[in-house]
């Protein structure tokens, strides 16, 4: 399962610059370069040391990273929901993507204009907060609306799916987003079809200048604030300072860069694992001397779903997982000593697969 991030803000925020970092940004291995699908979407390998220690230890012909799909949603401005800036241009892409990355201004600079007339973050977040409500509200009373006939004519089904719907246009009227609502199973499922905007896991980008990348600022704090009864992250970026790693190519000079401003990692990796998290993603790998991979799945998955990932068929027709620890791989250098040692572990369809675990499956279709 690939991962799929839209990226939104206002206009002179800095969403602009920090997209076209992440599309300039080099991928990790040479092997899955970075691409753009379409003009707005681009492709990222997402960074992972353990695959370069497998790397070293399988020697296979090729490693291919998991990836991140970036979406730049163009047209999402104050009055989107009524046909402003691109209208509604913006919903197709971002109904598809599996968490919004929203992208705020935390830095002032008298030659950007803000769109307010002045730095406020808390306004840009409700700004696009707004629009995204108003979008998700017009989609809940137009199933109510159908939903409605069929609970007052005394389906019972139909009555407990209205009044979830019901507790999901209170919370959207009074302004507030449809993810904050602490909903049950079958709230959830009454608005499942609906893809509501407001329903996504956000990460705020809060985007500072150079001076406040490692300290922060009182946007930052504000914003911070605001948000912190929200099941949301706030990641503190410098798109200046993206643009600036974007055009390194020696992973040496890059590294060296990032001290300098006293980074351990670049912004863009901040922002994947804060997705990868807010989704509850986990990875693990397969290798072999063909090819050393690595695939996302949802934390909690047990093995037959992970091998799922692979191809259908490993799901259906799985018989059993042969399940590898990084640190054994380590410790004993080669398959083979591992199993001897003992040190492979065969497991069946209750498995619940772990972060990290290097996994062989077998199959029978």
């Amino acid at each position: 399962m690939g991962l799929r991030c839209g990226i939104v803000g206002l206009p002179n925020v800095g969403k602009s610059t920090l997209f076209n970092a992440i599309s300039s940004a080099k991928a990790e291995s040479a092997n899955y370069p970075f691409c753009t699908i379409e003009p707005n979407v681009g492709v990222v390998t997402v960074p992972d040391e353990r695959l370069q220690i497998l790397e070293e230890l399988v020697h296979p012909e090729r490693v291919l990273p998991t990836i991140v799909e970036f979406v730049d949603i163009a047209g999402l401005v104050k009055g989107a929901s009524k046909g402003e800036g691109l209208g509604n241009k913006f919903l197709a892409n971002i109904r598809e993507v599996d968490a919004i990355i929203h992208v705020i201004r935390c830095f002032d600079d008298p030659n950007i204009v803000h769109v307010a007339g002045g730095v406020d973050p808390v306004f840009d977040k409700d700004v696009i907060d707004t629009e995204l409500q108003i979008k998700d509200l017009e989609s809940v009373d137009k199933k109510i609306q159908k939903v409605e006939r069929t609970a007052k004519a005394g389906d019972a089904k139909a009555k407990k799916e209205l009044a979830s719907l019901l507790k999901f246009k209170e919370n959207l009227t009074a302004g507030k987003n449809a993810r904050s609502l602490e909903a049950s199973e079958e709230d959830l499922e009454a608005i499942d079809d609906l893809k509501l905007l407001t329903i996504k896991p956000v990460i705020y980008a809060a985007n500072v200048d150079e001076a406040s990348i490692n300290s922060g600022n009182k946007f930052v704090d504000a914003l911070k604030e605001h948000v912190k009864d929200e099941n949301a992250e706030v990641v503190v970026i410098s798109a200046a300072i993206e643009a600036q790693i974007a055009e390194i190519e020696d992973p040496d000079d890059k590294q060296m860069f990032l001290e300098e401003y006293g980074l351990t990692e670049s912004g863009l990796n901040k922002l994947i694992r804060a997705s990868y998290s807010i989704l509850n993603l986990i990875t693990y790998f397969t290798a072999g001397v063909k090819e050393v991979r690595a695939w996302t799945i949802e934390k909690g998955w047990k093995a037959p779903a992970a091998a799922g990932v692979i191809h259908t068929d490993f799901e259906k027709g799985f018989i059993r997982a042969e399940v590898i620890k990084l640190k054994d791989y380590q410790e004993y250098k080669s398959e083979a000593k591992i199993k001897e040692a003992g040190k492979m572990a065969v497991e069946g369809k209750e498995y619940v697969v772990q972060d990290g675990d290097i996994m062989h499956f077998r199959f029978n279709v």
